[in-house]
């Protein structure tokens, strides 16, 4: 027998069997035949013809009808896509009503983007897309003068107005500017710059360096790759880097300027395969490297290499322990966050010369909040804490005892970063008010304004309820719940559901432009906190991983019904929407409860994971350290369960469906999300729509891939289709 490159021996066998699929695929069309929706008013989906492939998974066979569809580049499926975008924009054209919700959402996106300075010899270098611009330009300014010992740092707030000098422009990578610029690293002495250069959405991308004297990149020619963890050598030869084989797994190199990168020597990571994550990190004096290996969102590793020593050897800091690291350097130790022992986290100090766990210091405490984050400002540490999915930032001395919470607005997201002797940045958002900046006197505690939200949106008319539903298994599942003030509970509002629920990934109080625009026009927004997550720590995460993922599902579904038992709406009026992970979880709950969702937005998704073990060219593969694998038996069991793409079912009513992909998505198969229209659309007898917006080069990263005006526009059709399905009121505008 012939094994797939990379299974295990005992791995399941797939197979076509072409007498089964001949007769499965006349069956599947002879069902959809006997079950067809009354003729729907105005354009009809496309056909798309059955090709019937059948997979034998741990004895157990699933028809595939639409194979063929994951062959992207072939005539057929190009074909195919240009009839589902024709058929899309029928339904949803760009008329009048779209072009009052692109005018409307442009007034709540349209806010300068700005990267952290990075200081780099004379200069300080960062991103900075401006109002009215595609995309974001690296640009540069001269640096202020270092304070004198004792004094405040110069503020040099980045003003836009301002016509900074720019060192790499994307306008002219191409004509659609899909093409964009990514600064990674700056030399300390500011002679190279590391930048990247990304088509469209795809995760991989290409790494340049400028010689920023000449201005001109220099010959070092690296190949298309998935790169991270870039770190400039404190010597200045050059810089270490992670690059990521989705086949073999990921390495440590390091590169020296003006040499061929095919050349560049291992450092780290030799035997670590595709499912696991490996970066580097260096301490201030250079001589400590520090080594990560995420396997997963679950567990690390940690390792690290005095680059003194002769010879130079990693040495564990800590392996096979079951929990996750988050190490960086403080004052010559290694400190880590860790949920080791401690589901809500803590942090621990490591002298890297005697590196055993047994001589770990802890630095803080587990308490009673889950720690999100922390960070050192002067002489004492600021813990960026989890209560009921907002946060709380809370003061400690560096031995670790516990001070006063700084004021944080209730409902909100803040974070607090280093800005000077005695200064520092609070940064805020909620779900009423756009992301605002303001800088604080750690001293007094007197505070002013830094950035503004600088988009005009009036978030004293909006009202914020934290409330709570029961899971399938009683566990109490949050909820928020965000609509005009004097709202009237009528079971009829159109409301819209939002939720992701995995990878440790917490969903906090954040500014939507989509939900504010919903909400200005009477519909209610809320986002539902699932197991899977980081807000409750640890504990909650594994309740919504591998074999527990179908919990997640239910915790969504149940956030449905506790927004329909308290009156907000009804079937009829109730959309759900959900991006990447979060598009798998729609997928699931549109599929096990057709009748309980009006409209889905389905975004990028993982909605074949049964075969998702399968997509080894363009799918995230850690990624089944979190959903599972269906080649281990226990996980394909309950994978199959809930696999949104096998969970179609002919003669459904179906909600209306618009699912949203792109070619260039290398972290979720786009094939899939092909695959789930062309079934969802032979399968549904409701009579509403199921759409495909794809773009060439859309894909997860870098906002999708897409320039500013095109972010608009498949926001502004994202909203038609939902204001359109549940009924809820265009703007005035769009009637005029």
């Amino acid at each position: 027998m012939t094994l797939r490159p990379g299974l295990p021996p005992d791995a399941p066998v797939l197979r076509r069997h072409p007498c089964i699929a001949a007769c499965l695929t006349l069956a599947f069309a002879t069902a959809l035949a006997g079950c067809r929706a009354p003729a729907p008013k105005g354009p009809v989906a496309p056909e798309t013809r059955i090709d019937t492939v059948v997979d034998t998974i741990h004895g157990e066979t699933f028809p595939d009808p639409y194979r063929w569809l994951e062959q992207q580049g072939a005539p057929e499926t190009r074909a195919w896509l240009d009839a589902q975008t024709a058929y899309t924009e029928q339904r949803l054209p760009r008329d009048a009503t779209r072009a009052a919700l692109e005018r409307t959402l442009t007034t709540l996106m349209d806010r300068a983007e700005i990267g952290a300075p990075r200081r780099a010899g004379a200069f300080e270098y960062f991103t900075l897309r401006r109002v009215g611009e595609p995309l974001a330009s690296i640009v540069r300014r001269p640096a202020p003068a270092p304070p004198t010992r004792g004094a405040a740092a110069p503020r040099l707030p980045v003003d836009p107005a301002v016509r900074y000098e720019v060192v790499v422009d994307p306008a002219p990578l191409s004509a659609d500017f899909t093409t964009r610029v990514e600064l990674v690293a700056v030399e300390r002495q500011g002679r190279y710059l590391v930048y990247a250069v990304r088509d469209g959405g795809q995760d991989e991308h290409v790494l340049k360096v400028r010689d920023l004297a000449s201005g001109a990149d220099l010959a070092d020619a690296f190949a298309s790759g998935l790169y991270s963890s870039v770190v400039p050598t404190m010597s200045g030869d050059g810089f270490y880097y992670s690059i990521r084989s989705r086949q073999s797994g990921a390495r440590i190199r390091k590169h020296t300027w003006k040499s061929d990168p095919a050349q560049d020597p291992l450092v780290f990571g030799e035997g670590y395969g595709p499912t696991a994550f490996v970066s580097v990190l260096q301490s201030d004096d250079g001589r400590w490297l520090a080594f990560t290996v995420q396997h997963g969102w679950a567990s690390t590793d940690v390792f690290a290499l005095d680059t003194r020593a002769k010879p130079a050897a990693p040495v564990v800091v800590a392996r096979d322990m079951d929990a996750r690291f988050y190490p960086r350097f403080v004052e010559g130790e290694l400190w880590m966050r860790t949920d080791l022992d401690a589901p809500r986290n803590k942090v621990v100090a490591v002298n890297l010369t005697r590196p055993a766990w047994d001589q770990w210091r802890t630095v803080l405490a587990e308490q009673p909040d889950v720690l999100e984050d922390f960070t050192v400002i002067g002489e004492a540490i600021y813990g960026q804490y989890l209560r009921d999915a907002a946060n709380r930032l809370v003061r400690f001395d560096m031995a670790g005892t516990r001070g006063p919470e700084l004021d944080v607005p209730p409902y909100s997201a803040a974070s607090i970063r280093a800005d000077g002797p005695g200064q520092a940045i609070l940064t805020l958002e909620s779900f009423a008010a756009p992301e605002t900046s303001w800088r604080v006197d750690l001293a007094t505690g007197a505070r002013s304004p830094e950035r503004g939200a600088e988009i005009a949106y009036d978030g004293t008319a909006v009202e914020v309820r934290y409330g709570m539903a029961a899971s399938k298994d009683g566990t109490k599942v949050p909820v928020w719940v965000v609509h005009k003030k004097g709202l009237t509970r009528s079971g009829a509002t159109p409301t819209l559901l939002f939720g992701y629920g995995g990878f440790y990934a917490a969903q906090k109080p954040s500014f939507s432009p989509l939900a504010a625009a919903w909400v200005q026009q009477g519909g209610v927004y809320a986002m539902a906190i699932l197991r899977g997550g980081a807000e409750f720590g640890e504990t909650w995460h594994r309740a919504g991983m591998l074999t527990n993922k179908p919990r997640v599902f239910e915790d969504f579904i149940a956030a449905g019904e506790w927004l329909i038992d308290e009156r907000y709406a009804s079937p009829a009026t109730l959309g759900i929407m959900g991006t990447s992970n979060g598009g798998l979880l729609v997928g699931a709950a549109l599929t096990q409860r057709p009748d309980l969702f009006r409209a889905v937005l389905c975004g990028f998704p993982d909605v074949d994971i049964l075969r998702f073990n399968q997509y080894t060219t363009n799918n995230n593969m850690p990624a089944l350290l979190e959903y599972g694998d269906a080649a281990v038996k226990a996980q394909f069991d309950v994978i199959r369960t809930y696999s949104p793409y096998q969970a179609i079912r002919a003669g459904t009513e179906y909600p209306a469906v618009l699912v949203a992909s792109g070619d260039l998505d290398t972290r979720v198969p786009p094939l899939a999300a092909r695959k789930f229209t062309a079934r969802l659309q032979a399968s549904s007898t409701s009579g509403r729509p199921i759409l495909l917006r794809y773009h060439p080069k859309g894909g997860h990263a870098a906002n999708y891939g897409m320039p500013f005006a095109l972010r608009v526009q498949h926001a502004a059709t994202d909203l038609h289709f939902m204001m359109r399905e549940l009924g809820l009121p265009l703007p005035a505008a769009a009637t005029h």
